[in-house]
């Protein structure tokens, strides 16, 4: 198949590149909306069957109002004030604007709330007013928000000392931050990335094709979530994952397929021959490791989440186009470019392009390790047990608008919320109540004594009725909504009996919610991670002991970077500020990339050292040569993954800060710990048992052929040049 695919690649190679030029152009310009289309909301966190949900839904029919959506303007008094101070003309002012929106169903402010003085500061010196709105699409949060901080900033009396916060203006400004990072972040790594692809592919022209891999492969890959707009919900954050990894993997499989045909070309020379070893070879390696990065990232559309299925279906999209035009587009280029693939480089690095060495750094390195197995194994097993200690103490925590920094209005007005303000009455936990009719008064009122009584709970509020079979709690809490304190009081509270079936909502609840129905969908996502990629790996070597012994090594460096992210962002390290806790969603993202990357750099040495093995080297030096020729690769790929994936952690979102930072550094000790020292040494342990599998599977393995490389019989090794004349980087 490989070898046909070659063939006619070569022969085709004019209207291949033709029709890749038309079907990207079709892309960027169908994909080119897509950003308008996707949601950014505190509801793509949740599990739509949750009863946090069906709470929402039922306050919503009832009073006409999202709990998820609101306002909340926090304004700057002259004078201090108190729950009896007359409000300031600021303050009837902010009540006024709020009052004039179409949206805003309800305005509460100091004095006309139920417990005012939660709405006022400690210092008097400033008071929040809230307004409650109905259902609001993204495009009308965004224009909403717009209009709103153009009002304040056109009215004297609120200019200058008015801010505008709450649940719809932060996710518009989630967005914002969000989208201005990931422009600074490619401004920031695209000269970064063309020094390195040039030092690494040694010349200009090999340096440019991973950067128009990445170009064609995000626009492929906002052309498919363009279409899946059409049919389910797609997060924002799903183009910061395309971004990144779409240009990590053109620049993985670039590096690895140019680096392959440097060498046929060595060898053969330009033509058919070169291009279908290349794509026999390196294409077939590509082609799975293709596989179980995508069978990693799909893992993730066994979670509910939307944000989750998002990031899941937009890295599967990714990958495939990145290895579209791994295997189609580029390899016809290659051949369009032959000896050319070496042009704009000095010329001591054209003549040794694509030359292989018997032995290098590598191949010593190999050899050095191979000598003492069990002491390097345990030496790396335990570097990388005590980098992942800190996840004993790992917490979590959710999205809200304190992860927004302090420039940005919503982020001003719950950083200050937060400082200076005593109870959370805008982030109440609600309690909805099926009563099927009138219910009991003095049930409810023992019910509500009870979950005022629990510690964290700062009051409940009188039960009133929602609608004919619905009466709804309001419980203050005492203190920000994702602290422990809340999330234990709120835990304590689903854990009373009530009068009649409850259920819960509040940003509070709905963390709890998320938390627990990630856990329970993680069961699901690790036995479609762990079978695909077991199947993946058994196809790709024939063999049952190394797919296993991958699983366990990427265990090793997820967890690692695990206990990374902890020392970093939780105990506050690098000179970062300490988090109370991880984001909830990031150790799933970073699982689900980190695994999907370690196993795709296993694949790559994997077909090396199955390669040296089928031209009869033993299994030592079959360990050696395979590292050898892809250890430069290997570390080179990490590290130009790491440019465009770390450059997130520039981020003023911390959520996304860990996502970068965390894949960056599993990316990193996955190739330099794992690859280097665990690898050669368990393998070298092992020695032939690593290649063992069942009678059965080994015949149905030779059956379905599909350890058939489909190339034709290598050729002699070429004979060892200076270690200074040398192409290592390759």
């Amino acid at each position: 198949m490989f070898s046909a695919l070659g063939s006619a690649l070569h022969r085709r190679r004019i209207a291949v590149l033709l029709l890749a030029l038309l079907v990207t152009a079709l892309a960027t310009a169908y994909g080119g909306s897509v950003s308008e289309r996707l949601s950014n909301g505190l509801s793509d966190y949740d599990d739509p069957g949750g009863g946090n949900v069906a709470a929402r839904e039922i306050i919503g029919k009832a009073t006409g109002t999202d709990p998820q959506q609101g306002y909340v303007l926090l304004v700057r008094t002259d004078e201090r004030v108190t729950a009896d101070t007359a409000p300031p003309a600021a303050v009837t002012a902010a009540a006024g604007l709020l009052r004039s929106r179409a949206e805003v169903e309800q305005v509460v402010d100091y004095t006309s709330a139920t417990g005012g003085a939660a709405l006022i500061a400690r210092d008097g010196r400033s008071t929040v007013v809230v307004g409650a709105v109905g259902p609001l699409t993204d495009q009308e949060s965004v224009r909403a928000t717009d209009e709103l901080r153009e009002a304040i900033e056109d009215d004297p009396a609120l200019r200058g000392r008015t801010w505008l916060g709450g649940a719809t203006p932060g996710h518009v400004q989630v967005a914002e931050v969000s989208d201005e990072d990931l422009a600074q972040a490619e401004l920031l790594a695209m000269p970064v990335i063309l020094i390195v692809l040039f030092l690494v592919f040694r010349g200009l022209v090999a340096a440019l094709i991973p950067l128009l891999g990445g170009v064609v492969s995000l626009m492929l890959t906002m052309a498919g979530l363009r279409v899946a707009t059409e049919f389910t919900q797609v997060s924002t954050g799903s183009m910061s994952l395309a971004f990144a990894l779409g240009l990590g993997l053109s620049i993985d499989f670039g590096l690895l397929i140019v680096s392959r045909y440097r060498e046929e070309l060595a060898d053969r020379g330009p033509g058919a021959e070169a291009i279908l070893r290349t794509v026999a070879t390196a294409g077939r390696t590509v082609l799975f490791s293709a596989l179980t990065v995508a069978a990693a990232l799909a893992a993730l559309l066994a979670f509910p989440q939307p944000y989750l299925r998002s990031m899941g279906l937009a890295g599967v999209v990714t990958v495939v186009s990145a290895a579209l035009f791994a295997l189609v587009g580029l390899p016809a280029l290659l051949a369009l470019l032959g000896r050319r693939i070496n042009s704009l480089a000095p010329r001591r690095w054209q003549r040794t392009a694509g030359v292989a060495r018997a032995e290098g750094r590598w191949y010593r390195l190999a050899r050095t390790v191979m000598r003492r197995p069990a002491v390097f194994a345990l030496a790396a097993t335990a570097v990388l047990l005590t980098i992942a200690s800190p996840l004993l103490g790992v917490r979590f925590t959710g999205v809200d608008p304190t992860v927004l920094p302090e420039e940005t209005s919503a982020g001003r007005v719950a950083a200050v919320m937060d400082k200076d303000y005593d109870a959370r009455a805008t982030s109440p936990l609600q309690i909805v109540l099926d009563t099927k009719g009138t219910p009991d008064a003095s049930r409810l009122t023992d019910y509500t004594d009870r979950v005022a009584a629990i510690p964290g709970i700062e009051s409940a509020g009188t039960p009133f009725r929602l609608d004919a079979t619905h009466w709804e709690i309001d419980a203050v809490l005492t203190h920000n909504p994702l602290d422990e304190t809340s999330k234990d009081a709120v835990a304590d509270v689903q854990n009373l009996t009530p009068p009649h079936p409850a259920r819960y909502t509040g940003t509070t609840a709905d963390y709890l919610a998320q938390r627990e129905s990630i856990a329970d969908s993680i069961p699901l996502a690790a036995g479609i991670l762990v079978g695909v990629t077991l199947l993946l790996l058994f196809a790709f070597s024939g063999s049952v002991v190394l797919p296993v012994k991958a699983l366990l090594m990427n265990l090793l460096s997820t967890g690692a970077a695990f206990g990374f992210l902890v020392w970093v962002f939780q105990d506050g390290n690098l000179g970062l500020p300490a988090q109370n806790a991880l984001e909830t969603t990031t150790p799933v993202l970073v699982f689900a990339l980190a695994f999907g990357l370690s196993t795709d750099y296993n694949v790559f040495l994997l077909s090396r050292i199955k390669e040296a093995r089928s031209q009869g080297l033993d299994d030592r030096e079959a360990v050696a040569h395979g590292l050898s020729r892809t250890g430069g690769i290997v570390t080179s790929a990490a590290i130009l993954f790491c440019v465009p994936v770390g450059a997130l952690a520039l981020s003023r979102l911390v959520f996304v800060q860990e996502l970068g930072l965390g894949a960056a550094f599993a990316v990193l000790i996955d190739a330099t710990v794992v690859r280097a020292l665990l690898v050669p040494s368990l393998m070298a342990l092992l020695g032939t048992a690593n290649w063992w599998s069942p009678p059965f599977l080994r015949t149905l393995h030779r059956a379905l052929h599909l350890d058939r490389m489909e190339h034709t019989p290598a050729p002699p090794p070429a004979a060892p040049l200076p270690e200074k004349a040398s192409s290592s980087a390759l």
